[in-house]
C-alpha cells in the first residue's frame, strides 16, 4: 500500500440545497445572510439576518489577495479569518436560530475543515437539493452559494443543526428570481392619486391603507424618497434593487382586484420604474387631490422639516434648485432665506417658481375622473373609498348583465 492510499478518505458532508421560490416560501424558516455588511446594506432577502462570515474590509483583503498574488494566498487569510470568527459567527446563528450550541473545538474544527485547501474542502462537500423545507429551517446563503456558505453549512451540520439548508446559488439566484417575478406579475388596474405638491397625496394614501389594508402600493416608501429634487432630506433611499425586493414582497401579498397608488414619473429619485409598473400608472383612473396654498405650505414644512436634523440637509440640496429656476439677478438665494428662517416664504417660492409649474406641465392633457379635497387627509382617504367602492360596483352590475346577456 502506497502513501497516496494509506491516507483516511474523509467523509462527505451532504448539504441540503433548496430554491430561492422555496426559500420565500418558508414563512418559519430562519434567513441567515452571510455576505458583508456592505452586499447585505445593498439588498437582501426581506426578514434575513445579515451574519457576514467576513466583514468588508477582510472582504477587501481577501478578494486582493486572490487579484494581485492567488487563489491559495486568498484562501489562506480567509482560512485564518474564519477560525478566529468562528464563535462569534456560530453564537449569531444560534442566537436567531434559537439552538444551543456549547462547543471549545470550533476554531480546531475549522482549520481541520479547511487543511487542504480549496480543492480538499469542496471534495468534503457535495450538495443535494430538497423537495421540501423542514420546519423551522435556518436557510444560508452567500453570494452565488460558493465555499462561504457551503463551509458554514457543512459547519453547523456537524454540529447537530440539522436544520441548516442552503440557498442554491445564493443571492445572485434570489435577485433573478426577483426579476422574473416582476416581469410576469398581472398588475391589476390602478387608481392615481395626482395633485400638486403639498396637497398631502401621501398623507391620504396612508390613511386609506389603515381604512382599507392592502388597497394601496405606496412607491414612494419603498423607495424612502418623496420623488423630486428634495425628496431623500430626512429619508434613507435604498438601491434599485433593495426597491424591487421590497416591491416584489409587496404585491406578494396580493390586492382587492385594484391599487391605489400615488402619481409619479418614471424615477422615484434614483430608483426606475420597471415597464410595466409604469405602464400601468399611465394606464390608471386619474383622481385628483387638490388643498389650498396654506394647507401645503403646512404640509411641506411639516414633511420637510419637522426634525431640526433635516435643515441642514436641506439646506445642502437648495443651490441645486436655485440653479434651476428663473429668477431675477441678485435674488436672495433659497439657502439664505432658510438661514434666516423665512421658512413658509421659502415654501411659497418653491412651489410658485419650481414645484407647481413642473407639475401642470407633466399633467398637460390629463383627464381627472373626480376631485377631493384633501385639507383633512382622513375625510379624504373616506371619501376616495366610497368613490372607488361605487365604482367597483358599477363594473360588477355590467358584468353581470353580460354574463346574463350571453346566458
Amino acid at each position: 500500500m502506497n502513501a497516496e492510499t494509506s491516507k483516511p478518505t474523509r467523509a462527505v458532508t451532504w448539504l441540503p440545497t433548496i430554491t430561492a421560490a422555496q426559500a420565500l416560501a418558508a414563512h418559519d424558516a430562519v434567513v441567515i445572510d452571510l455576505r458583508s455588511p456592505s452586499e447585505f446594506a445593498l439588498d437582501h432577502v426581506p426578514g434575513a439576518h445579515n451574519v457576514p462570515l467576513f466583514g468588508d474590509a477582510e472582504r477587501a483583503l481577501i478578494g486582493t489577495l486572490y487579484k494581485k498574488s492567488s487563489p491559495a494566498a486568498a484562501f489562506a487569510a480567509g482560512r485564518r479569518i474564519a477560525a478566529a470568527h468562528v464563535r462569534e459567527l456560530v453564537s449569531a446563528i444560534a442566537k436567531r436560530a434559537g439552538w444551543a450550541i456549547d462547543r471549545s473545538d470550533l476554531e480546531s474544527r475549522v482549520l481541520e475543515m479547511t487543511e487542504n485547501g480549496i480543492d480538499g474542502l469542496a471534495a468534503r462537500i457535495a450538495c443535494r437539493p430538497v423537495a421540501r423545507v423542514q420546519r423551522s429551517a435556518v436557510v444560508l446563503h452567500c453570494w452565488r452559494g460558493g465555499l462561504r456558505s457551503q463551509s458554514v453549512a457543512a459547519l453547523l451540520r456537524s454540529l447537530g443543526l440539522e436544520r441548516a439548508v442552503m440557498v442554491e446559488g445564493g443571492y445572485k439566484s434570489y435577485r433573478a428570481h426577483v426579476v422574473s417575478e416582476l416581469d410576469a406579475h398581472a398588475l391589476p388596474p390602478f387608481y392615481v392619486l395626482r395633485g400638486l405638491t403639498g396637497v398631502g397625496k401621501t398623507l391620504v394614501l396612508r390613511e386609506l391603507e389603515r381604512m382599507r389594508p392592502c388597497w394601496t402600493l405606496d412607491l414612494e416608501d419603498l423607495a424612502q424618497h418623496r420623488s423630486s429634487l428634495l425628496g431623500m432630506v430626512g429619508l434613507a433611499p435604498c438601491s434599485q434593487k433593495m426597491f424591487e425586493s421590497r416591491l416584489a414582497l409587496r404585491l406578494r401579498c396580493g390586492s382587492p382586484g385594484f391599487l391605489v397608488v400615488e402619481g409619479e414619473s418614471r424615477k422615484v429619485g434614483d430608483i426606475v420604474l420597471r415597464a410595466g409598473l409604469w405602464g400601468a400608472l399611465e394606464r390608471g383612473v386619474s383622481l385628483e387631490l387638490v388643498a389650498d396654498e396654506s394647507r401645503r405650505v403646512e404640509v411641506l414644512v411639516s414633511d420637510y422639516l419637522r426634525d431640526h436634523r433635516h435643515r441642514d440637509e436641506l439646506m445642502r440640496q437648495l443651490p441645486k434648485i436655485d440653479e434651476r429656476m428663473v429668477r431675477k439677478v441678485g435674488a436672495e438665494s433659497l439657502a439664505s432665506m432658510l438661514a434666516r428662517g423665512a421658512v413658509d416664504e421659502l415654501v411659497r417660492l418653491l412651489l410658485e417658481r419650481y414645484y407647481d409649474p413642473l407639475y401642470r406641465h407633466s399633467q398637460r392633457g390629463k383627464h381627472f375622473a373626480a376631485r377631493f379635497d384633501c385639507d383633512d387627509p382622513a375625510r379624504a382617504a373616506g371619501e376616495i373609498a366610497a368613490w372607488i367602492e361605487g365604482q367597483q360596483r358599477v363594473a360588477l352590475e355590467r358584468a353581470s348583465r353580460r354574463l346574463q346577456a350571453h346566458a
